[in-house]
């Protein structure tokens, strides 16, 4: 990005001058990041599938303080300018940072980083939303207390942001259960507690997630309706013991009887954590195998080169990566249970990590797929299946025949959980060159448009599928996004807030394609 900041649609460079004086005004002038301070690295898209340049902000702000946020906004709806919120984290292959309406302002809420209360007796922590994970353990580790943070494995993610983005990865992964109350900034500036959280002095406001009237905090979650500044989550005690397992399958066929015994072993309460199941060129990539140092390039690697892959990474077709956790005992029946349920696998392999080595769970969503190609970047797309090794089999097989046809390789993974698989589908691709970037987009377009027609929604999207997402959820003529479109029009009239996020826009924006 150089010379003029690209600005959002319909506001004009004598509105946004005044804009970002009025923000100093509030923040500070080192608090208003703009293309002439300082190159705004970290807000655009790290995944530039629509060309470097498309999804970047014209000026990013960083707030310190409820306050800070309010006031923003009041400067955003007097002059029309969009805002952006960020919060700390990769997902870079969901857009990162990046504001959906190009030229948005990013509202960055990570200097908004206090852990505000630990409960001990109740196991609950109170954060702002540019706590991570790192910092929420490190706060805990320093005072002694008992509990561990989960998901484990995400490091520099917002609490916050993980929680609203109800991320597939925690032992919460199919319900609303991680947090409990929240403090929200309206579009509108007022300022509202959820739950019991709206008495004017709460003694429960983290303890249960309801009050009395409607529960609210589902429409946050995630949202452009607010911006959430305090959040309650819940912390499990740590084990006194954990350890970390692999287990590899041969065939690329045992990811249904893999997955079926994953999943029973999540559901009766075996496995306290999901695990992840990796496909094999995913594990490679993140090993540091590039496609071009294998057998066959260009092109898909060949069924019949997986063999040396697998041998040179003594590893499966697809290696499941998971934890064991509790008392000793508990920890030996737990392994045995994961044992003895993969026995009817032919030529799977089963293996215990140290003991208390400290290591995370491996095998976590992230940014391996960038490995893969030299330049490489990734898209993802991330359909959610019934937790079936039936289905968890034919998504494999349809989604691997269509990415294989485009010219790219699978280099999936699935969440087990206790009902459902989360289905992370990165797909590759070179980031300077412009035929490669288009391919992928409309692959993962196929791929979204083929889910549903499946019947399987897509949870997650980067800014550049996040229309087509929203499209296919089309029960009784795209009821649902009319809903969002009119609930947001009553709280962000001036449609400052996100907008386009998640396929819903405000009305001065609906219909223009942006």
């Amino acid at each position: 990005m150089s010379g003029r900041p690209r600005l959002p649609h319909g506001v004009g460079p004598r509105e946004f001058a005044e804009a970002l004086a009025a923000f100093r005004a509030v923040l500070g002038d080192s608090r208003v990041l703009t293309e002439e301070d300082i190159a705004l690295l970290g807000y655009d898209d790290p995944q530039p599938v629509l060309g470097p340049g498309h999804f970047v902000p014209s000026a990013a702000l960083l707030a310190g303080s409820v306050d800070d946020v309010r006031r923003v906004l009041d400067v955003a709806r007097t002059f029309g300018v969009p805002l952006a919120p960020a919060l700390p984290g990769r997902n870079t292959g969901l857009g990162g940072a990046a504001p959906r309406l190009p030229g948005a302002v990013v509202l960055d809420l990570s200097r908004m980083n206090r852990v505000l209360e630990v409960d001990e007796t109740f196991g609950y922590a109170v954060v702002e939303p540019g706590v991570t994970f790192v910092d929420l353990a490190a706060h805990l580790s320093a005072r002694g207390l008992p509990y561990r943070v989960d998901p484990v494995g995400l490091g520099w993610d917002s609490v916050v942001g993980h929680a609203l983005a109800t991320g597939g990865l925690t032992p919460y992964e199919d319900e609303p259960a991680l947090w409990c109350g929240m403090e929200v900034v309206l579009p509108d500036g007022d300022l509202v507690r959820t739950g019991m959280g709206g008495l004017r002095a709460s003694r429960c406001a983290h303890l249960w997630p309801y009050g009395f009237g409607p529960s609210f905090d589902m429409m946050f979650a995630p949202s452009n309706l607010g911006v959430v500044t305090k959040l309650g989550v819940r912390l499990r005690t740590a084990p006194p013991h954990r350890r970390t397992f692999t287990v590899s399958v041969p065939r690329a066929e045992d990811l249904g009887p893999l997955v079926d015994a994953l999943r029973t072993l999540r559901a009766d309460g075996t496995l306290p954590e999901s695990p992840t199941v990796r496909s094999l060129l995913l594990d490679a990539a993140a090993a540091g195998r590039c496609r071009d140092a294998l057998p066959g390039a260009p092109g898909p690697v060949p069924d019949g080169d997986h063999a040396p892959v697998m041998a040179d990474l003594r590893l499966g077709r697809w290696n499941a990566y998971g934890a064991v956790a509790g008392s000793r005992p508990v920890v030996r029946a737990q392994w045995d249970a994961v044992r003895t349920a993969l026995a009817p696998i032919a030529g799977a392999r089963c293996r215990l990590g140290d003991p208390d080595d400290g290591r995370d769970t491996p095998g976590l969503w992230g940014d391996a797929a960038d490995g893969w190609l030299e330049r490489g970047g990734h898209l993802s797309v991330t359909p959610v299946l019934p937790g079936t090794g039936a289905d968890a089999l034919a998504q494999y097989t349809r989604v691997r025949g269509l990415v294989r046809a485009a010219g790219k390789d699978y280099l999936g993974s699935f969440v087990v959980g206790r009902r459902v698989l989360h289905h992370h589908v990165p797909v590759a691709f070179d980031i300077r060159d412009p035929d490669d970037r288009a391919r992928t987009l409309a692959l993962c377009e196929r791929l979204v448009v083929d889910a549903a027609a499946a019947g399987l929604g897509v949870r997650h999207a980067h800014p550049a599928l996040m229309d087509q997402v929203a499209e296919t959820y089309a029960f009784h003529g795209h009821a649902l996004r009319r809903l969002g479109e009119r609930v947001k029009d009553a709280l962000d009239p001036a449609g400052v807030l996100a907008p386009g996020s998640h396929g819903i826009w405000p009305r001065r924006y609906r219909g223009l394609r942006l």
